[in-house]
C-alpha cells in the first residue's frame, strides 16, 4: 500500500485516508500556549466589559488574518488584539508593523461585511497581559513607527 494509506478488508476501489486531529500534531508546548492564549482573550474580555465594552465576536477570521476580540462601546469599534507574555513590557513590544498592517485591514474588512458596523468609527486596540499584572488597555495603536519599527503608544 502506498505511504499513511491501509488496505480494508473487502474493499474496492481508492482507500481514503484518514484525517489527523488538528490538535493532534501540536506539541505538548504548542497546546498549553493555545489554551493560554484563549485564556488571555477571556481575560481581555472581562476586562473590556468592566470597562463598558459591548464584546461582538472572538478570534473573527478573515482573508486578511484574524481579529482575537472586536467589541464596541458607543460609536467605537473595537478590533483588541490580545498578547500575554512573560512581562507586559514583552507583551507590550510584541505587535510589529507586519502584524499592525494586517489587523487593520483584517477589522477594515469585518467592519465593511456587517451593515450594521458600517457607520462606527474603527480603532485598533492591544491589551496587554503578563501574571500577576492588571490588564493595559492601550487605546487607538499608532500607524506611525519609530526608528525601530516600533509603535508608539
Amino acid at each position: 500500500p502506498e505511504a499513511g494509506l491501509s488496505p480494508r478488508a473487502g474493499a474496492v476501489g481508492p482507500v481514503t485516508p484518514t484525517v489527523p486531529d488538528r490538535r493532534e500534531g501540536r506539541t505538548r508546548k504548542g497546546r498549553l500556549a493555545h489554551s493560554e492564549g484563549h485564556a488571555a482573550e477571556w481575560t481581555a474580555a472581562l476586562w473590556l466589559m468592566v470597562k463598558g465594552y459591548q464584546i461582538l465576536g472572538f478570534r473573527l477570521k478573515t482573508r486578511h488574518g484574524e481579529l482575537d476580540i472586536l467589541a464596541r462601546k458607543g460609536r467605537v469599534l473595537a478590533a483588541v488584539e490580545v498578547k500575554r507574555r512573560a512581562t507586559r513590557e514583552a507583551a507590550l513590544d510584541a505587535l510589529g508593523p507586519v502584524q499592525h498592517g494586517r489587523l487593520v485591514r483584517a477589522a477594515a474588512a469585518v467592519r465593511k461585511s456587517r451593515p450594521g458596523l458600517r457607520a462606527l468609527t474603527l480603532r485598533l486596540d492591544l491589551i496587554a497581559l503578563a501574571p500577576g499584572r492588571l490588564p493595559r488597555h492601550i487605546r487607538g495603536l499608532a500607524a506611525e513607527t519609530d526608528l525601530d519599527g516600533r509603535y508608539r503608544l
